[in-house]
């Protein structure tokens, strides 16, 4: 019988091959059928998973996942390990997310600069809250810069209320104000519908987040990054100049972020001192 550390590296191994690389291109449902590659007439859908997601290897890739390491601790643990602490007067910053910051090329964004990428493919924040620790504080940045609630209202890990997903984002800047380490949170990106999740009208719910989260920041002086007014269409959804599906940016998009980021990071460690 395995040992549990060489049954993980097994599990993880396949699962790196059907969600991390694919994740790099599609991201939050990488392997699904998008609007780009329908099922044939003659070719039927198989049935849901028992989860409700597609049956398709992306989706019994993730759930399977979900019931091994919930919040993928395995994902960055090597990766931080090596890392190691930052240098003197080295100002570390985390970007704590999902495909959308997993996908931003931070080294061509921000030369020079001292960000960890902490993004994984299709997560939601009850999962990036079981990380928080680990990804984030354990690698004693300066600042965190968080994006995250998206998935949640495509029900990748389940059913969730907006209740739900903003107290899993006021948690985690809590632990991070904690531990000494400055805020910096970001608006969703706008969104018409979730091609992997269709149908569950994420505009309206966007905004209601967003709305928190600028009130929720200012009430505790945490930056807010509002990525969501200057990339939103005339109908609050990301035009196909920014994205390709609908969710995530092109380059263009990240063209427009990386300033915004870079302003909000640089008002977090302006504001305040470090416990």
């Amino acid at each position: 019988m395995l040992g549990a550390k060489k049954l993980r590296t097994g599990i993880f191994a396949v699962t790196a091959m059907g969600l991390l690389n694919l994740g790099q291109l599609h991201a939050q449902q990488p392997a699904a059928a998008s609007a780009s590659s329908p099922a044939t007439a003659a070719t039927a859908a198989p049935a849901p998973l028992p989860s409700g997601h597609p049956n398709n290897p992306y989706w019994a890739e993730h759930d399977r996942l979900l019931m091994v390491d919930f919040g993928w601790l395995a994902h960055f643990q090597e990766a931080d390990a090596m890392l190691g602490a930052p240098k003197p007067g080295e100002d570390r910053v985390v970007f704590m997310g999902d495909s959308i910051t997993e996908g931003w090329k931070l080294a061509d964004s921000f030369p020079g600069k001292s960000y960890v990428n902490r993004g994984i493919s299709g997560q939601t924040t009850p999962q990036m809250l079981v990380r928080f620790r680990q990804d984030v504080i354990d690698l004693k940045p300066k600042a965190v810069i968080l994006l995250a609630g998206t998935n949640d209202l495509a029900g990748n890990t389940g059913p969730m209320t907006i209740e739900q997903t903003e107290g899993n984002i006021a948690s985690m800047a809590e632990l991070a104000r904690a531990n000494g380490i400055r805020v910096v949170l970001c608006s969703i990106l706008p969104a018409l519908d979730y091609w992997w999740a269709p149908g569950r009208d994420p505009a309206p719910k966007i905004l209601a987040i967003n709305l928190w989260l600028k009130s929720y920041a200012a009430k505790n002086g945490f930056a807010y990054v509002d990525y969501y007014a200057a990339m939103k269409d005339g109908r609050d959804g990301l035009p196909a100049t920014l994205s390709k599906d609908g969710v995530h940016p092109l380059p263009a998009g990240y063209a427009i972020m990386a300033p915004l980021a870079e302003a909000g990071i640089e008002k977090a460690l302006k504001t305040g001192t470090r416990d």
